[in-house]
């Protein structure tokens, strides 16, 4: 059976994926520079931040199809906050990606890669707690759980 409202079901997963990708990048990072893998197991690290950013893709997706009924108990701006604030780690996360695979590249420049990849994973996870942040707030400050409840009087109350 599939979650409906299916956004909320399916954001936590990205936000997973964004506190782990730093600690998993760094692990990997240090384990190919003492010499413990090769530096090709970097692709782990690539395909980790893919999965990173597609499901940072899905959760936009969702959080755009909830929109509408959402509006109907919260104020537009409170949304496009939130709104934004995913935009921003969406297109943070596949950032990522890209400067990830510099981590396959041999020598010194595959090194840097990996460096600027575990930095760069950290902003992505600093993205990631604000728009969980504005997600939760949307919620629990303003309400928008109440789109999907039935109210006794049977009215969706006001937006603020």
């Amino acid at each position: 059976m599939i979650p409906d409202p299916l956004h909320p079901a399916l954001v936590h997963l990205p936000i997973a994926f964004a506190v782990l990708a730093p600690f998993f990048a760094a692990a990997v990072a240090l384990a190919i520079r003492a010499g413990a893998f090769s530096s090709r197991f970097w692709a782990a690290v690539v395909l980790f931040q893919a999965l990173l950013a597609g499901s940072a893709w899905l959760g936009v997706e969702t959080g755009e199809r909830e929109e509408e009924r959402v509006e109907r108990v919260v104020a537009e701006s409170h949304i496009e906050e939130h709104e934004e604030a995913a935009e921003v780690f969406l297109w943070a996360a596949a950032a990522v990606v890209l400067i990830s695979g510099t981590g396959l590249l041999a020598g010194s420049a595959g090194g840097a890669g990996r460096l600027v990849t575990v930095l760069a994973a950290a902003a992505v996870l600093a993205a990631a707690i604000r728009v969980g942040h504005s997600g939760g707030e949307l919620v629990y400050v303003h309400g928008a759980a109440a789109a999907y409840a039935k109210p006794a009087s049977g009215e969706v109350p006001p937006a603020e």
